[in-house]
Parts: C-alpha cells; sequence; structure tokens
C-alpha cells in the first residue's frame, strides 16, 4: 500500500484518484491517517487535482486541532491503495516515542508487585487521566464545492466571486475557486469553503444566503 512519492506530480495523482470516492484516507471523519498523508505533502496540490485539492483543504483546516484527531498515526506505506508502494522522500515509520498518548504501560507486570509499584502505577493512571481530559474536543466540520452560475456571458465573474467571498460568517472560510466552462462562452464560479457544523447550518443556509446576495449585488448592478 502507499500513494508513491507523494513530494511529486505522480503521487499527487494516485493521491487524488484514491480519494475520487472518499472523504477521508481512513473511515468516515477525519484522523491521524489525514494527518499523517497531510504531513508527507510539501505543497497543496495542483488545481486540477480536484479531490486531493478538497482534501487538502479540509484537513488543512484541522491543523490547530490535529493532535485530538482519532486515530494512532501510522506509515504511509500503511495507507493507500494496494499495489502502490510508498517512496515519498523523508517518510519514516512513526515510532512509539512518537505516540505519547499510546506508549504508556498503565499496568506493567504483575510479577512481584509490590507497594512501591502500586503506588507508581496510580500515579501514571492519574496523570494519564488527566492529560485526556484537557484534550480539546473534535470541531465537526465539513468541505463544500459550490457551483455558481451566472445569468449570462456578460457576468463579471470577478465580481461574483467578491460577491459571493463577501458572506462572511463565524465557522465559514473561503477557499480555491476557478471558472468552468459550461458552453456557448460561459462559465461558472466553482469556489471550495469548509463549515464548522454546529455554527453554519449546513449547506442549503450557505447556499441561499449565497443566492439572495447574488441577486441583490452583483446581477442588479450588471443589468441596470
Amino acid at each position: 500500500m502507499g500513494f508513491g512519492d507523494l513530494k511529486s506530480a505522480s503521487g499527487l495523482k494516485v493521491l487524488n484518484d484514491f480519494l475520487s470516492d472518499r472523504s477521508y484516507i481512513e473511515g468516515y471523519v477525519p484522523s491521524q491517517a489525514d494527518v499523517a498523508v497531510f504531513e508527507a505533502i510539501s505543497a497543496p496540490p495542483p488545481a486540477d487535482l480536484y479531490h486531493a485539492v478538497r482534501w487538502y483543504n479540509h484537513i488543512r483546516s484541522y491543523q490547530s486541532e490535529k493532535s485530538s484527531l482519532p486515530g494512532v498515526k501510522k506509515p504511509l506505506g500503511q495507507y493507500g491503495p494496494l499495489g502502490v508502494a510508498d517512496t515519498t522522500s523523508g517518510s519514516a515509520p512513526t515510532t512509539a516515542k512518537d505516540e505519547d498518548d499510546d506508549d504508556i504501560d498503565l499496568f506493567g507486570s504483575d510479577e512481584e508487585e509490590d507497594a512501591e509499584a502500586t503506588r507508581l502505577k496510580e500515579e501514571r493512571l492519574a496523570a494519564y487521566a488527566a492529560k485526556k481530559s484537557k484534550k480539546p474536543a473534535v470541531i465537526a466540520k465539513s468541505s463544500i464545492l459550490l457551483d455558481v452560475k451566472p445569468w449570462d456571458d456578460e457576468t463579471d465573474m470577478a465580481k461574483l466571486e467578491e460577491c459571493v467571498r463577501s458572506i462572511q460568517m463565524d465557522g465559514l472560510v473561503w477557499g480555491q475557486s476557478k471558472l468552468v466552462p459550461v458552453g456557448y462562452g460561459i462559465k461558472k464560479l466553482q469556489i471550495n469553503c469548509v463549515v464548522e457544523d454546529d455554527k453554519v447550518s449546513g449547506l442549503l443556509l450557505l447556499v441561499d444566503q449565497v443566492s439572495v446576495r447574488l441577486i441583490r449585488s452583483p446581477v442588479t448592478h450588471l443589468q441596470q
């Protein structure tokens, strides 16, 4: 398993294909698997690798709380499609020393246990529980790719994007955008955003606000 060399275009292409039908490297929530692959990439993927760009922007929004994401970080060769070996330069298997939460021997040996060993064990259990209790909760986020279509080929697409990005709210972060041809010289705006699920009430609320802003600002202005 692996993605080849994630610091090369070919490796990023393997990653993009792997994410074409997945939201995350493993499972259905961001985890240490996503952190391991994210940290192996030296720069954001090219814009034409849509799936890799979506995933990269989404995981980047978790950087401040990446240590609290679930799972155990494994070597890169244990992620990715079968039949592809990991050749990423500088990658190395994660050692037990890197996982300070998971290498604690909570119970030690049952042989020759005395009062001192019991005391040490209880202290380590208490320290471990205290450390776990201080970890912040994982914030649920969603990555959304919006298609914003103009009225006609005379619509100012720069103004259109400016209007979309002017929508600001707590828990909303705008990402990369591009213009995609739809036919007859008309292009649509495709723009990515990441939202915190508890603060932004899903895709419908965001689309409603975008629609209202577009109707009131750039389209009305352009047709006067």
